[in-house]
């Protein structure tokens, strides 16, 4: 039995982080085949079904080696952190009582921050009489009484897109209210090795232009015109992510060339991956130990993953 998965040492999970791009799920399958591993993704729009151009599922890359969280969600339903983190100590608990190592592969920061410092959520209700008054505020009023009510705001999404602007003050109402208890327990015991996979900016680039003509040419913009035909509209596609957002903004004519889709949304998902990177250098901050992989060297990643699977408390 691999040393990572059984009880008596220091870790007992793996994590492969790292920008949009880097390659990470093909280290993460690499890393499980050799440590008796499943993956865990840690992806905020692979858990969608029918999101799989655009989210970059590749689920061919993981060929036998067994895979949760995603296809969890359908598109009509808002998958939070909250859902993500719970989803994910069921599949990791299930993961461990086979006795198996852990390998939790994704860049959505907030998804790996949650299972890795084990955030302590507030389970906030619909509040029908809140959302019936917030429906006549414009977006700025929104932001406005958002600001009043939480002058730090961490994503900063929620204050451009009118659903998560409701849903924000909605909790912030809540939490102002005194009702709100943290939802704690059910934790499993995650004690995780964090891998994270680094690429000179020029390089990465590259890799993000590679990648986004492959999946233009695998019909990135046909799967959002599905996406529209079955029911999702305009705006819930806008918020899935830049590919999906500019390819609906493209469909609807808001842009208006191929070349101006594709060069404009390149540059997009380059400063993405500059975010995703800053917020990494923050988890390093938080206490968040990273062992940085030059170039996704598969080799370097192995060595350091069994040296630390290893590793006596």
């Amino acid at each position: 039995m691999p040393g990572g998965a059984v009880d008596g040492f220091r870790y007992n999970t793996l994590v492969i982080l790292g920008p949009t791009a880097a390659g990470k799920t093909g280290l993460g399958v690499h890393l499980a085949r050799l440590f008796g591993g499943e993956l865990l993704s840690a992806d905020s729009r692979q858990v969608y079904r029918g999101l799989d151009i655009g989210s970059g599922k590749d689920l061919a890359e993981y060929g036998d080696t067994p895979h949760h969280l995603i296809d969890v969600a359908d598109l009509s339903e808002e998958y939070s952190v909250y859902s993500y983190q719970r989803d994910f100590y069921r599949a990791f608990a299930g993961v461990r009582s086979r006795g198996l190592l852990p390998v939790i592969v994704g860049g959505t920061g907030m998804y790996l921050d949650a299972v890795i410092r084990g955030y302590d959520f507030v389970e906030v209700p619909v509040n029908p009489a809140l959302r019936e008054e917030l429906a006549g505020y414009t977006l700025g009023e929104l932001a406005s009484r958002l600001l009043t009510l939480k002058a730090e705001i961490h994503n900063r999404t929620d204050l451009v897109e009118r659903p998560r602007l409701v849903r924000a003050i909605e909790i912030a109402e809540f939490e102002r209210s005194g009702r709100k208890q943290a939802v704690r327990g059910e934790r499993p015991d995650i004690r995780p090795y964090v891998l994270g996979v680094r690429f000179e900016r020029s390089v990465l680039r590259a890799r993000i232009r590679a990648r986004l003509e492959a999946r233009v040419a695998e019909g990135l913009v046909g799967e959002v015109r599905s996406l529209h035909e079955a029911g999702a509209d305009w705006e819930r596609l806008e918020r899935l992510g830049l590919e999906y957002r500019f390819a609906a903004r493209f469909l609807q004519g808001k842009i208006a060339t191929d070349k101006e889709f594709v060069e404009s949304l390149y540059t997009a998902i380059c400063q993405f991956a500059k975010r995703q990177e800053t917020w990494f250098r923050g988890m390093e901050r938080r206490g968040v130990r990273i062992e940085w992989i030059p170039d996704g060297d598969r080799e370097l990643a192995a060595e350091f993953a069994a040296a630390a699977l290893k590793e006596k408390p």
